[in-house]
């Protein structure tokens, strides 16, 4: 079931409105007693990872952890 408010009551209170329908619940926002907008909370869209998905395709060099030439150190730290 959901909760129909006027458009005034979701102006002054849309704040608590939207805690509601992150809670889960429905409400239909009506104009002059006739419903015009329904809010829904919106669905999760997180994603499961695939870890590996760039293997064999990315080379690290053997170098790669190896401390910066002085003069790129420089050239990052601004001197």
């Amino acid at each position: 079931m959901s909760t129909i408010v006027n458009i005034h009551q979701a102006k002054t209170h849309l704040s608590r409105i939207l805690d509601e329908v992150a809670a889960g619940a429905e409400v239909v926002i009506a104009k002059a007693g006739k419903p015009v907008a329904r809010l829904v909370p919106l669905e999760s869209s997180v994603r499961t990872k695939k870890l590996g998905l760039l293997k064999g395709r990315i080379k690290v060099p053997g170098n790669f952890n190896k401390p910066l030439p002085p003069e790129v150190l420089a050239d990052f730290e601004g001197r």
